[in-house]
Formats: C-alpha cells, sequence, structure tokens
C-alpha cells in the first residue's frame, strides 16, 4: 500500500518537474535568453521523484523466489528433470552392421 503511495506522489512530482522545466524555458524564450541552467528548486525536485520512485517500485515487488536446485524440485519430480534417453547415439553405425561381407569394402 505504501509503495503504491511511493509511486503516485513520483508521478506526480516528476510530472510537475516537467511542467515547470517547460515554464521556465518559455519564459527564457520569452526574455530572449535561451542559454540557462534550470532552477535548483526543479532539479531537486527531480531527484526526490526518482528516489521516490525507487522505494516505492522496491516497496510494491513482490518477494523474491528461491532460486536453488532444492526449491525447484520441490516443485517438480526427478522425471521430470531427468527424462532424457539413456542411450542416444548420434553417429550411426548401421553402413558397417549392415553392410555385405562380400563386397569388400569394410
Amino acid at each position: 500500500m505504501i509503495g503504491q503511495l511511493f509511486l503516485a506522489l513520483a508521478t506526480l512530482a516528476l510530472l510537475h518537474a516537467a511542467y515547470s522545466t517547460y515554464e521556465h524555458l518559455s519564459l527564457l524564450k520569452a526574455l530572449g535568453k535561451p542559454e540557462g541552467s534550470l532552477p535548483l528548486d526543479i532539479v531537486y525536485e527531480s531527484v526526490l521523484a526518482l528516489i521516490l520512485g525507487l522505494l516505492g517500485a522496491s516497496l510494491s515487488a513482490p518477494p523474491l523466489k528461491d532460486i536453488t536446485w532444492a526449491s525447484e524440485m520441490k516443485k517438480r519430480t526427478i522425471d521430470g528433470m531427468d527424462s532424457r534417453l539413456g542411450f542416444a547415439h548420434y553417429k550411426s553405425r548401421g553402413k558397417f552392421l549392415f553392410a555385405n561381407p562380400h563386397d569388400g569394402k569394410i
């Protein structure tokens, strides 16, 4: 609950900082000063929104799951995990086993 609140506050603060930046740049343009830095209150508000967003995302995240072999095997069986063939060979020896011994090609 508090994580969701922090996320909402961070969103509002970031939107307000963006609007304040737009207004500040519009004022500089109207005064004929295209060069200028942002006021520190806008920078501080953006950093605060970032911190609130990180905190809100951390607090509203679901709990972490175990990634150990033992925790994975609680959900599966050994038959499902070790279902490979015992004698699978990819090199065929059929040409030697079924060749005609009178051809002399062996």
